[in-house]
């Protein structure tokens, strides 16, 4: 019989931290402009899509390097390279969240029960008495 290996908790920890959590559905995004239709995936300004990679590419970074890159994306170079960073990034998860509109699916209507439906009228009718106007 085979002796059971013993897993440190170290390694245990360095696998959790690699997990990710899926969803099941099919990720289709919405273009939103006419680059996306012609092809444009949105690598072309930043030279990537990924949040952490592109962190990774700011640290590697000097701050001439850091400002010549502002300048180049439509952001105003400062001295202050933390805030340049964070700027930077902002401005990066802008970019991304365009580039990455999900498509929403039309959900059909779901039948109420009676007993819901009273208790709404009751809600809309004590609105009409206290003349609320909700929007």
């Amino acid at each position: 019989m085979a002796a059971k290996r013993k897993t440190s908790k170290a390694s245990s920890k360095k696998n959790l931290k690699n997990l990710s959590q899926i969803h099941g559905e099919e990720e289709k995004f919405q273009p939103t402009s006419l680059d996306q239709v012609w092809g444009e995936d949105g690598t072309s300004t930043y030279g990537t899509m990924n949040d952490m990679e592109y962190g990774r590419q700011i640290d590697d970074m000097n701050l001439s390097d850091m400002q010549t890159h502002a300048s180049r994306v439509g952001i105003i170079p400062i001295d202050n390279r933390s805030t340049l960073r964070d700027r930077l990034l902002r401005e990066f998860r802008k970019h991304v969240a365009n580039y990455r509109k999900p498509v929403h699916h039309q959900t059909p209507p779901q039948n109420v029960d009676e007993k819901t439906l009273k208790i709404l009228s009751e809600g809309r009718e004590y609105i009409f008495k206290k003349n609320l106007h909700i929007v």
